[in-house]
């Protein structure tokens, strides 16, 4: 049935109006100081789960905490820039219809919870550009399935959050709506490329986002702004709508086999009640089939066997992310939790970082303009095929052929094949995200950029390695944080689990949570 903007006023004044009844004083003044300030009450950080049990006991409307969400973006956007489609109308408009539902009883798993997504998801009547100048006109008539499932679970969807520019990079930004900035330090990244729904999060604008991930786009913002976020099993969620401007929308997606979409929260148990709502297989496939997520292997820390590296043959550490692991770790150690170092059982990280990288490239050369591509070709003729460095097979990589795509395949099954042993010894796997906390903003051309590691100054594309080793195998890994550096910035961690094991990562992470803590916020704008 269609709302009148005279609806959408009865409606909005009856809601306040119930609410207002159970909505105490001293929330009201709390929320008046935040929404005049910008200053947080603590009430803007409080997890997506807790927010939920509010609204359904009537402590407080949809409406209201819609108003509270928007009121806080009004408030800081000028100075981190997540926001880069605002949809407030309408999110009025769909919150009183959640205040009335909640008045009828109805129990949704997200009713009344404001939220938003990334830029690069379709919803009817936003634009969708991921950055490209000029796309922001092509009309989008249909939402994306994640976002039409997050809707039908009753999400207030209040706009979408800044991305990097075709989401190729651990920076967000972009011609169309600028650079975001991190909630800890405006001066660096909050990461790339969901880097607007990481820092939408860590401001305390929603409590709930939507992402992707195919190089760490999920896992990397989380642990540059300190929140949670879930690479969730290749497949798991469809990702039918998560489509570049102008791109048909087809029954079922087009198969690449390497990037996902996922939640995004201030705590574990948050991920596991998005992860509910999205999971499960897409049109013509759900006719078939039926998911059904195995329980998590273990419910307490000490049951669990965790390998932990803090190292890669191909890339150094920073000592503020190994300190962060190490700290963690003899943390894990004093719960009964085995922990290990080194196993004949992990995969070759090395060639994990090869085979990822050999894929990764050759998809975004079969997508490169004619012209490019014959220059990355002319590039690539100059450099002798058995060269392995990671900048070399990079450049073969981007003009492979469907041959040589297929022979990094061949070597990918035999390493999931591997990944499955290893889970018969080890539950998960703990690793860094990316070797440094978060980078200061770097806009020159990639190819010139470095990142300092421990002082050393190294390859900034050379990043995706961490990432890699889940992208790879299509395997869940869920980020979380594990405290800050000395500088006063976030330092996060992932943990990869077993294929289609989603539950065992994020309920590690919940655990870990419970035991030592998680999300804080950063320090006021």
């Amino acid at each position: 049935m269609a709302i009148t903007r005279r609806d959408f006023g009865t409606l909005a004044a009856a809601a306040a109006g119930s609410a207002s009844m159970l909505w105490t004083p001293a929330r009201a003044n709390l929320l008046r100081d935040s929404r005049a300030t910008g200053r947080s009450s603590n009430m803007e950080y409080r997890t997506a789960t807790a927010w939920l049990q509010d609204l359904r006991a009537r402590k407080i409307s949809a409406l209201e905490l819609t108003d509270q969400a928007i009121a806080r973006i009004e408030a800081l956007d000028g100075k981190l820039n997540a926001m880069a489609v605002r949809d407030f109308e309408r999110a009025r408009v769909a919150a009183s219809q959640a205040d009335a539902a909640l008045a009828r009883g109805e129990m949704r798993p997200l009713l009344g919870l404001p939220m938003t997504v990334k830029e690069s998801f379709n919803i009817a009547g936003l634009p969708t550009t991921w950055g490209i100048p000029g796309t922001q006109n092509i009309k989008v008539q249909q939402d994306a399935v994640a976002v039409s499932r997050l809707k039908a679970a009753g999400a207030v969807i209040l706009g979408k959050t800044n991305v990097a520019m075709l989401l190729a990079d651990w920076q967000s930004t972009n011609p169309v709506y600028g650079t975001t900035n991190n909630p800890w330090d405006v001066a660096r990244t909050p990461g790339g490329s969901s880097g607007g729904s990481a820092a939408a999060l860590a401001a305390g604008y929603v409590p709930l986002e939507l992402g992707s991930d195919l190089a760490g786009s999920l896992r990397v913002p989380a642990h540059f702004c300190g929140v949670y976020a879930h690479k969730p099993t290749l497949d798991l969620i469809p990702d039918r709508g998560q489509s570049p401007p102008g791109a048909p929308v087809f029954s079922v997606s087009s198969r690449f086999d390497l990037p996902v979409i996922g939640p995004m929260a201030r705590s574990a148990e948050d991920l596991m009640l998005a992860l509910d709502v999205l999971a499960g297989p897409d049109d013509d496939m759900a006719t078939a089939y039926k998911l059904q997520l195995p329980a998590p292997r273990h419910a307490a820390l000490k049951d669990f066997r965790v390998l932990v590296i803090d190292s890669h043959p191909q890339l150094p550490i920073d000592a503020a992310v190994r300190d962060a692991i190490a700290a963690l770790a003899s943390k894990l150690e004093q719960t009964g939790c085995k922990i290990g170092h080194t196993s004949p059982l992990l995969p070759d990280l090395s060639l994990i970082g090869s085979i990822y990288l050999r894929k990764l490239m050759a998809f975004v050369g079969s997508t490169m303009p004619q012209p490019e591509y014959d220059q990355a070709k002319a590039r690539a003729a100059a450099i002798l095929p058995s060269a392995s460095d990671l900048q070399s097979l990079s450049a073969l990589s981007l003009v492979s052929s469907y041959r040589d795509w297929m022979q990094a395949d061949f070597v990918r099954v035999g390493l999931a094949h591997q990944w499955r042993n290893f889970f018969r010894e080890w539950d998960i796997l703990l690793c860094p995200v990316m070797p440094t906390p978060a980078f200061k903003h770097d806009h020159s051309p990639m190819e010139r950029r470095v990142v300092s590691v421990d002082g050393k100054p190294v390859a900034y594309a050379d990043q995706f390695l961490w990432p890699g080793i889940a992208t790879l195998c299509g395997l869940p890994a869920t980020a979380f944080p594990a405290g800050l550096s000395k500088e006063g910035l976030p330092v996060g961690v992932q943990v990869i689990g077993p294929y289609l094991e989603d539950r065992t990562p994020i309920a590690f992470a919940a655990l870990v949570e419970q035991a030592f803590g998680g999300f804080v916020a950063p320090p006021p704008l």
